[in-house]
């Protein structure tokens, strides 16, 4: 038996938690650090694609998701009004033992995955991130933000869009750039019958529901702009309002309640291409820290879980971390520039106007892909 390997964990999100958990998992000392002192969560809902359910189930928290979220099948797809002009199915291998969809408010999933964090014996650091590493005996020595100096075996950055782990590694790298849209979120009553995603196509934006619960469903609007702009609270309601005015069905019913009180979240579409590998040395970054995606395809927290998973699997077959992390990469690399090139692809297609088929051809493509073991 060798020495137990160590590992730092860069960031409590998605990927982090999903990274701690599997690497306590195969014996590695994990400590995770993040900036947020209070380790909050920010966001309204997330829909779920089958293959991310069926990542959630390695790791060991679908069976919570199905019972306090929603999971179902199929993608109802509407036209302005709210009438019903198509399915997009959303496959999964029946051995896989999840549904094919499902929609989950960030809060709770952030509760599920902070739980088994804790009852993993990860240590957890707050307020906390990385100043500056360099290579050290094969590990890499670290300097971080609260004064702590220690050498890991493995650092994995997992800080996100901005990453400071990535601004560390990659100096030169692409930042994240303006992809010409915005995101509108709300969240709502969910009404009797409403039992599956869908997306209303065919108007001046895309716009989707997705039931988060037994009683609540999630709303987002994609909104093309050219140029960024800020949106003042008070005129989150009046604009999103207006952005709806065209639409029918259970949309008419968002637009017509909305209010100051409304809990309504805006934010600029940003990403960037970062070529491979995504690590140096010891050091490789995973979820939006390498690989950011648009929403169009609902995927990435499904990718940042099944960096987790592949991470881990490689750490598994060999005391070599970089032989590991060169597998990782060779399993990762174009599973995920999918995501991006297809996310991107739908946005730029919503953005030009274009037939709602042609979107949803490149979703369907793009899903059925995904479905496919990782």
């Amino acid at each position: 038996m060798g020495q137990q390997r160590r590992a730092l964990i860069v960031g409590g999100g998605i990927a982090g938690m999903a990274s701690a958990i599997m690497l306590g998992r195969i014996g590695v000392s994990v400590k995770l650090i993040d900036l947020d002192p209070g380790w909050r969560v920010y966001g309204a809902g997330i829909t779920i694609t089958g293959p991310t359910l069926r990542a959630m189930k390695q790791l060991g928290i679908y069976e919570q998701v199905a019972a306090q979220a929603y999971v179902g099948h199929g993608i109802r797809v509407c036209n302005v009004a709210g009438v019903p002009m198509d399915e997009v199915a959303t496959p999964i291998a029946p051995e896989a033992g999840v549904a094919g969809c499902g929609g989950i408010m960030r809060p709770v999933l952030h509760r599920l995955l902070s739980e088994q964090v804790r009852a993993s014996g990860a240590e957890v650091v707050l307020g906390c991130t990385v100043s500056d590493m360099s290579d050290q005996d094969g590990g890499a020595l670290v300097r971080c933000s609260d004064g702590c100096v220690e050498r890991f075996d493995l650092v994995v950055g997992a800080d996100g869009l901005f990453s400071r782990v990535r601004q560390l590694l990659f100096p030169q790298a692409e930042p994240p750039r303006y992809m010409g849209q915005y995101v509108w979120r709300t969240v709502a009553p969910r009404p009797p019958g409403l039992d599956q995603r869908h997306f209303f196509l065919g108007g001046p934006h895309k716009v989707g529901l997705t039931p988060v619960s037994a009683d609540a469903m999630y709303m987002f609007l994609l909104e093309a702009r050219e140029d960024r702009q800020n949106v003042a609270d008070a005129d989150l309601a009046p604009t999103l309002a207006r952005l709806l005015a065209t639409y029918g069905g259970p949309l008419r019913d968002i637009r017509e309640n909305l209010s100051d009180r409304s809990p309504i979240i805006v934010r600029p579409l940003e990403a960037f291409r970062l070529p491979s590998p995504w690590s140096r040395g010891c050091v490789q970054l995973i979820g939006d820290a390498a690989h950011p995606t648009t929403p169009q395809l609902a995927s990435g927290a499904g990718l940042a879980i099944e960096d987790a998973l592949v991470l881990a699997e490689e750490l598994a077959a060999t005391q070599d971390v970089r032989a590991a992390l060169t597998q990782f990469m060779a399993r990762r690399y174009a599973r995920c520039q999918l995501v991006v090139d297809s996310s991107f692809a739908i946005g730029d297609k919503e953005r030009a106007g274009a037939p709602a088929q042609e979107q949803t051809a490149i979703l369907a493509r793009s899903l059925a892909s995904l479905a496919e073991e990782i």
